[in-house]
């Protein structure tokens, strides 16, 4: 089957050898997705701000190969503090609620920057 790649420019994609999302056959997967833009951190100290970045980028990669929000089935958040649930969720729910996935968010350590 062919596979349709798309790549972000993430410092991490040339150097671990993934893209951001791939599309063989009808079933498309989305990478990890951080608030990152040319090597900086979108929306430091603000969770929804980094949300919502998270999302248009996941957003605009599902359209560059033929999928749409409304496509997804599933989510996981990766969070450093879940104390800031409201704030993750309130950009969730405006990319997903009328979609509604089955959804999970998870606090973790760290991420791949500490920012």
């Amino acid at each position: 089957m062919n596979r349709t790649r798309v790549f972000t420019g993430s410092p991490w994609e040339p150097v671990v050898g993934n893209c951001r999302a791939i599309r063989v056959g009808d079933r498309i997967e989305v990478a990890g997705t951080t608030a990152m833009k040319d090597g900086e951190v979108v929306g430091i100290g603000n969770p929804y701000e980094q949300a919502r970045f998270v999302l248009q980028t996941i957003e605009q990669a599902l359209q560059e190969i033929g999928g749409q929000m409304s496509d997804v089935i599933r989510t996981r958040m990766y969070v450093t503090d879940i104390s800031l649930w409201q704030e993750f969720g309130r950009a969730h729910g405006e990319y997903f609620r009328d979609v509604q996935p089955v959804a999970t968010m998870v606090e973790v350590k760290a991420l791949i920057d500490p920012l």
